[in-house]
């Protein structure tokens, strides 16, 4: 049973979600919308890399913050809602040197004032390089 809050939520209705914003920057496209989990990948490159020619960690923390604030967005009602991010962890326990990565999101904990997710983000030959937490607090929007 699907989590989304839009049921007929497809994968082109994110097309635009980071028009203008540094997930485009960054070239992070969408990739997977499951039943209850999210995709998207990012490559590395001149514009993720850090001085080392390594993945830079805050790359890995910007898909992390994308892949959780944009699942939050999809399981609210975002007429009477907004979701902001308030805590990130990440552990970074493999370096990547080229290609792209890939982040799954999947929620821990769905509730009315906070959501709380899993961000796992691998290399293209599916070994892990981040594993991250979102916690995103669910507010009121002001009429």
């Amino acid at each position: 049973m699907s989590i989304w809050f839009f049921k007929e939520i497809t994968l082109d209705h994110l097309k635009g979600f980071g028009t203008n914003t540094i997930s485009q920057h960054l070239g992070i496209e969408w990739v997977t919308l499951g039943e209850d989990f999210l995709q998207a990948k990012m490559p590395v490159d001149e514009r993720t890399k850090q001085p080392y020619g390594l993945l830079h960690g805050g790359a890995s923390c910007v898909l992390a913050e994308t892949l959780g604030s944009v699942a939050s967005a999809l399981v609210i009602d975002t007429q009477k809602f907004n979701c902001v991010g308030i805590e990130i962890n990440a552990n970074h326990v493999r370096s990547a040197k080229e290609g792209f990565v890939i982040g799954k999101v999947t929620p821990l904990h769905i509730g009315a004032s906070t959501h709380v997710w899993d961000i796992k983000i691998f290399d293209k030959r599916e070994k892990l390089i981040c594993v991250a937490r979102l916690t995103v607090a669910i507010i009121k929007k002001i009429i």
